[in-house]
């Protein structure tokens, strides 16, 4: 049967997980996983599913396999799914669909109001491709080239809907036999050696050029070669939201995130650069402070070399002086042996590499008062604090949104990359505490902990249930201020409000017990009472080797900006300068 080839196809293909939730569309495969080598991950929720599969090929470097039911059952996993889309990571999912002679007759859980099982359709806008299987000869053709396209160009997720009769129906295994004749991993694009002479000569002629990193670099597993680019050259390197820890933040040529939540240092270390090397990034709004030529980057004056894997990236946001297609990896292997050819001798920048350690120190000298504040509920500065110092280098973040986001890509160190998570693209809240379980399933010798705010959390707890299922030992770190805590800040500073953003109860902050709920699903949960308990039991909770919450009470404090969001002008024209204010 399809059912059975398809698990043997899987397991040939080296899938560990098949993430997802059953149905009546899809029981069929999931019966053929008993004794299989693919184990299936069992969840509450589909977009839980689809964020643990996301977790998991971040931190894997590797393509996640979503199974979905039908209707509701894929509508519950299209935020997932769409958050992985905006961030580039391959996914196949596969979706069970109503039975192929039912097609019209609006049979149990139909999507059809528009036009006859069109189920599929409602993935177009944001995977690369949809198959709705018709046939059963076609299936073993559609999966192959589902996976080869996640994979391939720009990463991201298809959509492969078959409907529940296919599963079961017999095909030639013959057709299943020679996809193995196929390759599994294409070889990628690279650049040619005059266009990486015409680049480096550029870079190396700039007064102060500046690399921009994005998470292409990430994507492309090309950390090492940028730094080596970085170093041989001597160019300082600034990067977007989803680009940190392409070079780890204590490299001394590191300058930090750009954008609204950037600092001003680094967003005037771009805008006055005279050549921008743009490395796998699309200049995102947030990134590029709504790309406002007085605050993060001035293109022209500044010259742009935009290096990227998708064509249609280079130049929609910014015109490019150099633009090459590409994958990074590759391009930066040519770069780097052009670099060595043109400039034998590493070139050396002490001045350079002493201003931004003496701004980075200055970073930390001012932000120390809050560090260490002693009150409670806590200063969100001293939460992060905390949990970088106790962690692991080595040690996998996952973030959600919010404070735990744009603090994080703004003050907390990464040394290692591709060790955090985060949703950039689509921004989802709800992606990190799931996102955190599939990435310990992707490597379970390290320490990951997910830092997410209440909102984000109370989003998707079931996921502990899969967790303690499992025994899935991650730390979810609940940053709770008893709101949406940004929006909060956003509303209260321009209209002066907090309708519909603050949690109340009678007219007080009122938050579940997060540590209760976890005690519930038969994890640990601690509620902190007081700033000095917290590293005490978040030591605990990297001890224990156990699904961990902890919640623990923070001040809705703004993360500073120094750049610009248009969206401040939207609610306040001509009043640049209002930002958050705290709410009380």
């Amino acid at each position: 049967m399809i059912s059975k080839q398809l698990v043997k196809y899987l397991e040939d293909r080296g899938v560990e997980y098949l993430f997802g939730l059953c149905g009546h569309t899809n029981i069929a495969v999931l019966t053929e996983l008993e004794g299989s080598t693919v184990k299936f991950v069992n969840t509450r929720h589909e977009q839980i599913a689809a964020h643990m599969a996301d977790g998991y090929a971040r931190a894997k470097h590797t393509t996640a396999v979503l199974l979905s039911h039908l209707g509701p059952g894929l509508t519950n996993a299209a935020t997932g799914v769409a958050n992985a889309a905006l961030d580039s990571i391959p996914m196949v999912v596969i979706a069970g669909d109503i039975p192929s002679h039912y097609y019209g007759k609006h049979p149990h859980q139909e999507v059809n109001l528009h036009s006859d099982a069109s189920q599929s359709e409602i993935y177009r806008p944001f995977v690369k491709r949809v198959w709705r299987v018709e046939r059963p000869d076609l299936f073993p053709e559609i999966l192959e080239k589902a996976f080869q396209l996640a994979e391939s160009g720009r990463p991201g997720p298809v959509l492969v809907s078959v409907p529940m009769d296919i599963f079961s129906m017999e095909v030639d295994t013959a057709l299943f036999e020679r996809l193995a004749l196929h390759t599994k991993a294409l070889n990628k694009p690279s650049m040619d050696d005059p266009t990486a002479e015409k680049i480096v000569r550029a870079l190396l002629e700039a007064k102060n050029p500046v690399i921009y990193a994005g998470g292409g670099i990430l994507g492309a597993d090309a950390a090492a070669e940028l730094a080596e680019f970085a170093t041989h050259l001597q160019i300082p390197v600034a990067h977007s939201l989803m680009g940190k820890g392409a070079l780890p933040d204590d490299h001394p040529l590191t300058l930090g995130m750009t954008g609204f939540w950037g600092t001003k240092f680094v967003n005037e270390k771009c805008r006055t650069a005279d050549w921008v090397i743009g490395l796998g990034t699309r200049f995102a709004e947030a990134d590029c402070s709504s790309w406002d030529n007085e605050f993060t980057f001035s293109f022209p004056p500044t010259k742009l070399i935009h290096i990227d894997i998708d064509p249609s990236e280079i130049g929609r946001n910014y015109p490019a002086e150099i633009g090459v297609v590409t994958d990074l990896k590759q391009a930066l292997i040519v770069l780097n042996r052009v670099a060595k050819k043109l400039a034998p001798t590493a070139r050396r920048n002490e001045k350079l590499q002493n201003e931004i350690a003496d701004y980075r120190a200055e970073f930390i000298a001012g932000n120390r008062p809050l560090t260490v504040a002693p009150g409670f509920p806590m200063q969100p500065e001293r939460i992060l604090a905390v949990v970088r110092e106790a962690l692991p280098r080595d040690a996998i973040i996952t973030t959600d949104v919010g404070w735990n986001k744009n603090g994080v890509g703004q003050q907390f160190p990464i040394y290692t990359p591709g060790s955090i998570l985060t949703p950039g693209g689509y921004a989802t809240m709800g992606f990190g505490a799931p996102a955190a379980l599939g990435a310990k399933l992707a490597c379970p010798e390290k320490v990951v902990l997910a830092l997410v705010g209440d909102g984000g959390f109370g989003q998707n707890p079931a996921m502990l249930a899969t967790a303690v299922e499992m025994g899935i030992p991650v730390i979810w770190v609940v940053m709770n201020n008893f709101a949406y805590g940004t929006i909060a800040g956003l509303q209260m500073a321009h209209y002066g409000t907090t309708v519909g953003v603050l949690f109340r109860k009678d007219g007080k902050p009122y938050s579940p017990d997060f540590a209760a709920v976890a005690r519930a699903y038969g994890a640990e949960g601690v509620k902190i009472e007081s700033a000095d308990q917290f590293k005490g039991v978040l030591a605990e909770a990297i001890a224990s080797n156990k699904p961990f919450v902890i919640d623990v009470a923070m001040l809705n404090n703004p993360v500073p900006t120094a750049g610009h969001w248009n969206i401040n002008d939207i609610y306040s024209p001509g009043k640049r300068d209002v930002s958050h204010v705290s709410i009380p």
